[in-house]
């Protein structure tokens, strides 16, 4: 693929939550992109789409896309996850950079048909992990590489959620080609953390349970990891969990870092915030996390949160050749990590990845 030059026209495949409130606001804002392209049937979807980006082309399928060589310099696929796999290979076949929302598939062979197939057409692949730029997880990886834990021994982390009753929506449908459940979910974001902060791991054990009436996917599971640098990782996902615990605890044989609250960029997205408004990603002082042991703490300022370098990332690797912002090679060890996840649960046991 050769590098871009000027503008560089985006196609945005689905405009549910996502393609919505996600990715164009943020491709919006990046120098270079333009969003050019909507893929969206859906009336009210469609309809919004105009409203917000009167600008952007309407496409009724990806299709559409293919069928116009030259047309757009890269395709971010924000569609559901069964998908994702042969909207990802379309793009690339077509020789089009393409960003893909997490996860990149429903298994780690499928991920890593796509890499290799990205590799071979020297097509930019990557992978949407907007929570690398959460302004919790900036701060714990700042702390960790400044040795300001000392010697970490382990790292808990947790997405949970009160949502008792089910929403309908596909993420909630079983079969494993949906890639539902809250493990593929938020579990993505969970696991991508731990392995960026903590390198790879050697052992998954893994808890996936199934606790709403009527629900077929999990939706409060619990995965801990044995890091080969025997960091051991625990996370939490749960959609009926009344009470949060914190969202980090890093604990090492100096200090801890423990931060309750989840980052502000997302609920600033819903409310039509975009990056470069005054005050973005800034929490409030009273949110910031402890640092310290025993009785010996300080309230630390949460470094800002920044999902807009995912996609200055992203231009950069187009326009000059640049590292993508996330590696497709951590997707599929992410995915790994995940199998044997759900492997563990199957088999009641400890897996080896």
């Amino acid at each position: 693929m050769r590098p871009a030059t000027g503008t560089i026209r985006v196609a945005l495949v689905g405009y549910g939550l996502a393609g919505a409130v996600f990715h164009a606001p943020l491709i919006a804002v990046v120098d270079g992109l333009e969003l050019s392209a909507i893929v969206t049937r859906e009336p009210e979807r469609r309809a919004r789409a105009r409203r917000d980006f009167p600008g952007a082309e309407l496409l009724e399928s990806a299709d559409e896309i293919w069928e116009r060589p030259g047309a757009f310099e890269l395709v971010v696929v924000a569609a559901p996850n069964r998908v994702h796999v042969p909207l990802a290979r379309a793009a690339i076949d077509a020789g089009i950079a393409v960003v893909v929302d997490k996860p990149l598939a429903a298994a780690a062979s499928e991920a890593r048909e796509l890499v290799d197939a990205a590799r071979a057409r020297d097509v930019v692949l990557t992978v949407f992990q907007n929570r690398r730029w959460d302004g919790d997880f900036l701060t714990a990886s700042r702390l960790v590489a400044e040795q300001a834990l000392g010697r970490v021994f382990r790292f808990e982390s947790r997405f949970e959620r009160w949502r008792p009753e089910l929403s309908g929506g596909w993420r909630e449908l079983p079969g494993p080609e949906e890639a539902g459940g809250l493990l593929f979910d938020l579990g993505s974001h969970l696991v991508d953390q731990a392995l960026v902060l903590f390198g790879p791991v050697r052992q998954v054990y893994a808890e996936l349970d199934v606790r709403r009436p009527g629900a077929t996917v999990d939706d409060d599971s619990f995965v801990a990891l044995t890091h080969v640098t025997g960091v051991r990782s625990h996370l939490w996902m749960s959609s009926v969990a009344a009470q949060s615990a914190p969202r980090l605890r890093v604990l090492g044989d100096r200090a801890a870092y423990v931060k309750y609250g989840m980052d502000v960029q997302e609920e600033a997205l819903h409310q039509g915030l975009r990056p470069r408004d005054p005050g973005w990603g800034e929490e409030p002082e009273e949110h910031w996390g402890l640092l310290g042991a025993g009785d010996r703490v300080e309230r630390i300022r949460t470094d800002p949160g920044a999902y807009e370098r995912f996609y200055e990332g992203v231009a950069a690797a187009i326009r000059d050749g640049s590292p993508p912002p996330v590696d497709p090679e951590d997707a599929v060890s992410a995915l790994e990590v995940l199998d044997a996840a759900r492997a563990s649960a199957r088999e009641d046991k400890v897996v080896a990845v």
